[in-house]
C-alpha cells in the first residue's frame, strides 16, 4: 500500500505550522528582533524562489500560484521591517522638553 504524496506534504505542513506556533511564540521577547530579522531575510529568498518559479513555469496555474507567493512576501518583508523599526525606536532615549532649557 502505498500512501499518496499528498498525504505526505500534507501532514509535513501540518506539522511545520505545529513547530513554527510553538519556537514563536516561545520566544522571549530580547529575541523578537533578531527572529524578525531572520524572517525578513527568509521571505526574501521566498521571493526569489517565486520569481523564478513564475518566471519559468509554462503553465497559467503555476504562473499565477508564483505571482500571488511574490506579492505574499513582500507583504511579509515590508511588514516585518515596519514591525522591526517600531519595536528598535522603543529602545531609543526620549527627548526631554524642559521649555527650553
Amino acid at each position: 500500500m502505498e500512501v499518496s504524496h499528498t498525504i505526505i506534504n500534507l501532514i509535513i505542513f501540518v506539522l511545520a505550522i505545529y513547530v513554527g506556533y510553538h519556537v514563536v511564540w516561545n520566544v522571549t521577547p530580547a529575541l523578537h528582533t533578531p527572529l524578525m530579522a531572520v524572517t525578513n531575510a527568509i521571505s526574501a529568498i521566498v521571493i526569489v524562489g517565486a520569481m523564478l518559479a513564475a518566471a519559468l513555469t509554462d503553465g497559467l496555474t503555476g504562473q499565477v500560484a508564483g505571482t500571488i507567493a511574490v506579492a505574499l512576501a513582500a507583504v511579509n518583508v515590508f511588514g516585518g521591517f515596519l514591525v522591526t523599526r517600531r519595536m528598535l525606536e522603543m529602545f531609543r532615549k526620549k527627548d526631554k522638553k524642559d521649555g527650553g532649557k
